[in-house]
């Protein structure tokens, strides 16, 4: 790479430019070869890192703006060990305190658990009891610590970008779980500029993000649902996730109790489809909504449920017969319409009038 003839020194103008053909090379080379290495994905994520240092210091030393060979680069800067958890390594995403006093990723310390494990992971101390404690404290620490690394400025820039987002959706297809995770996280990052979510959608991100979602990965899974849901704000991409199969992969993880906070979410912006709504019925949503509203959940959950129903029934009249079946036996929808959210009593009186 070219280096300034002043004094030695890159301008920052110059150094930005540069790296952003390294980039496109990069992407390019990606793109275009089936068998590219770990090394070159890795590399292009450094890029885009560096590019926000970049921007977002005014003045670099000069040993550092003397080319791209001089950079440390990473897909992410690490997170500080406090805020790993200790079983997987990875930033925690919902930190619980166990018995012992330390502190993990709920879905690590869960799975550790459940595999019928009795002491501690780092302490190797037996438990007095498995009960798991919400830590606020570190959640606090974790979301402060997230905004900084995806400040707006880091949002625009890649943004500007074509190339890095056709970059993150090959990534992926990645092998390791690790790049992928990374490159979901990215791409929610960046569908929260409205401008983005277009090219998101047209660039081919969504069925990706569903086969993640299928895949089940607690790496994963969340963000992608997250960036899914994002993403289908948009009409465009919504009519897209419902042609790609997203209600068949995220009707099976409700059925099978995997996240329903978020799945909910993405099924009740998708049940605005019509062919969404038809799915549904074929996969038995009906039934399953039902279950859900008699189980001791969350008010929000049984709202979304109820609001999903709301939408079957007014888009399908037959779903009606089936819910009166169930409603003659259990009144689960007049429960829901003394004791739920206020929205969730309009939904539930709607449907009650309608069967009426």
């Amino acid at each position: 790479m070219a280096k300034s003839a002043e004094c030695g020194v890159v301008p920052q103008a110059k150094a930005t430019v540069e790296m952003k053909r390294e980039l496109e090379r990069m992407v390019n080379a990606i793109v275009e070869e089936e068998d590219y290495t770990v090394e070159a994905t890795d590399h292009a994520m450094g890029i885009l890192w560096a590019l926000k240092d970049l921007k977002l210091k005014a003045v670099m030393k000069p040993q550092e703006l003397l080319g791209l060979d001089n950079f440390c680069f990473s897909a992410v800067p690490p997170p500080p060990p406090e805020l790993r958890c200790p079983i997987s390594g990875e930033l925690m995403k919902d930190p619980v305190v166990l018995a012992s006093g330390q502190t993990y990723d709920e879905t690590f310390i869960q799975k550790w658990l459940k595999d019928g494990h009795q002491t501690c992971p780092t302490t190797d101390h037996v438990l007095p009891h498995t009960l798991l404690t919400p830590n606020h404290l570190v959640k606090k620490i974790i979301s402060k610590w997230s905004k900084e690394k995806t400040s707006e400025i880091n949002r625009k820039l890649v943004g500007e970008t074509p190339s890095a987002i056709h970059f993150l959706i090959e990534t992926l297809r990645n092998e390791r779980i690790e790049t992928r995770s990374n490159a979901a996280a990215a791409l929610l990052v960046l569908s929260t500029l409205d401008s983005n979510k277009h090219i998101i959608g047209k660039s081919g991100a969504i069925k990706p993000l569903i086969d993640l979602i299928e895949e089940g990965h607690p790496l994963t899974v969340k963000d992608a649902a997250a960036a899914i849901l994002s993403l289908c704000t948009v009409v465009e991409n919504r009519a897209w996730a419902v042609t790609l199969g997203a209600v068949t992969v995220l009707t099976k993880k409700v059925m099978d109790d995997i996240l329903i906070d978020e799945m909910l979410d993405i099924l009740a912006i998708l049940c605005s489809h019509q062919k969404a709504v038809e799915e549904l019925g074929e996969l038995g949503a009906v039934s399953c909504l039902l279950n859900i509203l008699r189980k001791n959940v969350s008010e929000l959950n049984k709202e979304k449920c109820v609001a999903i129903l709301y939408t079957m029934c007014f888009s399908d009249r037959t779903k009606l017969r089936e819910i009166l079946a169930v409603e003659s036996a259990c009144e689960t929808l007049s429960n829901v319409a003394q004791t739920g959210t206020s929205r969730a009593r309009r939904k539930a009186n709607g449907i009650l009038e309608r069967l009426n």
